[in-house]
């Protein structure tokens, strides 16, 4: 999406499930405090602006427990061989583990060497 953010969106490799779809685990792909990014294999039949219980898996390396988040649809875009769904985050019952996640991402992309040409 091209719009602009108040929250930087940092890079993401966790596992997500939405409760009520059935196709599978999804990609966390990218992830603020106020949104995300799921992408999945398959489309998926998801009502924009409804509210849904996403519970995310965060990688080994980020050392962060699983947790839940409640977040609404905003958009979904489908790809060659993907499906993206945009969700802005109303609610984390376990907010602990999420703003640990949220802060282990940003850490991770401060620390990612760059090149210079």
């Amino acid at each position: 999406m091209s719009e602009s953010r108040r929250n930087a969106r940092f890079s993401a490799l966790a596992r997500a499930r939405v409760n009520g779809i059935h196709e599978g685990e999804a990609l966390l792909r990218d992830l603020s405090v106020t949104g995300c990014r799921l992408e999945f294999t398959a489309a998926v039949a998801l009502a924009e602006g409804k509210r849904y219980r996403i519970t995310v898996t965060p990688e080994s390396a980020a050392e962060v427990d699983e947790f839940e988040l409640d977040a609404e649809s905003r958009w979904s875009r489908a790809g060659y061989d993907s499906f993206e769904i945009g969700f802005a985050i109303v609610f984390s019952p376990k907010g602990k583990s999420f703003q640990r996640y949220v802060d282990y991402l940003a850490w991770r992309a401060l620390s990612v060497p760059t090149t210079s040409q």
